[in-house]
């Protein structure tokens, strides 16, 4: 990966898929696939209705364990580019709340290191999410299917 082909961002405003894609390939002729997810805020989770959720992070620390797993997705597959924004502050239903691009040669490289980062961030990432129901307000805990989904990355090459 070229030096300074990564991007992390830490941010309450929403993001524009098109345009972080448009910059991640503008110019670049070397790029044969970009493979990207956007996660949006639910309006239901655990059974009960979310009328709203706040992310908070510990800045700086995010920021470096984001950096920390980027490089460590670009050991293990040859990207060109990787983005990744996730926002934090009060998100409604239909937000979205983090966006992952990679840029690779190739699309199987470029899948598959956009599903590691994406699994990786939900285990290893500190945020915290707290969200508003019907019920009251509640933290949201460390679901059993993402450290699942995390772990078998343990067991590929």
């Amino acid at each position: 990966m070229k030096p300074g082909s990564m991007k992390i961002v830490i941010q309450t405003d929403a993001f524009d898929l098109g345009a972080e894609v448009n910059a991640m390939s503008q110019g670049r002729t070397d790029i044969g696939a970009i493979a990207s997810f956007v996660g949006l805020a639910r309006d239901m989770n655990e059974g009960s209705g979310v009328q709203a959720m706040t992310l908070e992070h510990y800045p700086g620390m995010t920021e470096k364990a984001l950096a920390t797993l980027v490089e460590e997705t670009c050991a293990r597959w040859a990207l060109l580019d990787v983005t990744v924004i996730h926002r934090v502050g009060r998100l409604l239903p239909g937000d979205p709340i983090v966006l992952v691009a990679v840029a690779s040669s190739h699309r199987g490289e470029a899948f598959a290191a956009c599903e590691f980062v994406m699994d990786a961030l939900k285990t290893r990432a500190p945020f915290w999410k707290k969200e508003e129901t019907p019920e009251g307000e509640r933290w949201v805990e460390a679901r059993v299917s993402d450290n699942t989904a995390a772990a078998r990355w343990d067991e590929l090459p």
